[in-house]
C-alpha cells in the first residue's frame, strides 16, 4: 500500500488544470459559455443543495458520461464550453476536471469546492429529493 498516494495526485492535477476562485465563478455563473458540473454524491447535494445552474455528475459516472462511445453518454458534455467541476471541498473536483481534460474538453476546478461556495454566502439552489 502506499500511503498519502492521494496527495501526489492532486499535486498532479494541480499542475494540469486551472482552478477558479468563488468570486470569478460567481461572476460568471449564469454565462452561455461554461457549464457547471457538480460530481459530490446526490445525498450531499440532497443534504445541501447545489450552486444555481449545474448539473450533477457523478464522480464514478464522469468518464462513460463524457465519452461519445459510451452507452451513457451526456451530450452536453459534447458542447464546445468550459466545464466547471466542483465537489465539497475541491478536491474530488480537481481529479474530476484532469479527468475530464485528458478526454479533450475545457475543464476546470472550483477551488474550496461548494464549502467555499456557501461560506461565502452564494446562491444556492436546493434539490428535492
Amino acid at each position: 500500500m502506499h500511503k498519502g498516494i492521494f496527495k501526489k495526485f492532486l499535486e498532479d492535477a494541480e499542475a494540469e488544470v486551472t482552478s477558479i476562485e468563488v468570486e470569478a465563478l460567481a461572476a460568471r455563473v449564469e454565462a452561455v459559455d461554461i457549464v457547471l458540473i457538480d460530481v459530490r454524491d446526490i445525498r450531499e447535494l440532497q443534504r445541501d443543495g447545489k450552486i444555481p445552474h449545474a448539473r450533477h455528475a457523478p464522480r464514478g459516472m464522469l468518464e462513460f458520461w463524457i465519452d461519445p462511445e459510451s452507452p451513457y453518454h451526456k451530450p452536453y458534455f459534447a458542447e464546445d464550453k468550459t466545464f466547471v467541476f466542483y465537489c465539497a471541498s475541491g478536491w474530488r473536483s480537481l481529479l474530476a476536471a484532469q479527468t475530464a481534460q485528458r478526454m479533450g474538453i475545457k475543464a476546470m476546478s472550483l477551488l474550496g469546492g461548494f464549502k467555499a461556495w456557501q461560506e461565502q454566502g452564494r446562491a444556492i439552489e436546493k434539490i428535492e429529493g
